[in-house]
């Protein structure tokens, strides 16, 4: 098996990139935790915002290209369209991480 040595400064720089699974985890759970929530009221802007920030999170190729919402009203079949494309990549990223 060959191992690939990396120079010291080029593996600082990946950590300061990447942040490790457990911290994306633990992320992603208080996001998920605040979307549920806000989802289960009703306040579907403020879970359109959580989905934001939650795609924000992850790297730029797997980022969703989320649409700008114009009116409140919107924002339900913007949640329910984009929920699971979001999660789909929380998913993939979460294998990044766990390969890395």
């Amino acid at each position: 098996m060959d191992i690939l040595l990396l120079p010291r400064s080029l593996v600082l720089i990946l950590q300061n990139f990447t942040m490790s699974l457990q911290e994306f985890d633990a992320l992603i759970d208080r996001m998920q935790l605040a979307f549920d929530y806000a989802e289960n009221l009703g306040q579907y802007v403020d879970a359109a915002k959580i989905l934001y920030q939650m795609n924000e999170q992850l790297p730029d190729d797997l980022q969703i290209s989320l649409e700008e919402l114009d009116e409140p009203e919107m924002a339900k079949s913007f949640v329910m369209r984009y929920n699971s494309n979001i999660k789909s990549a929380i998913v993939d990223y979460r294998q990044r991480l766990m390969n890395f």
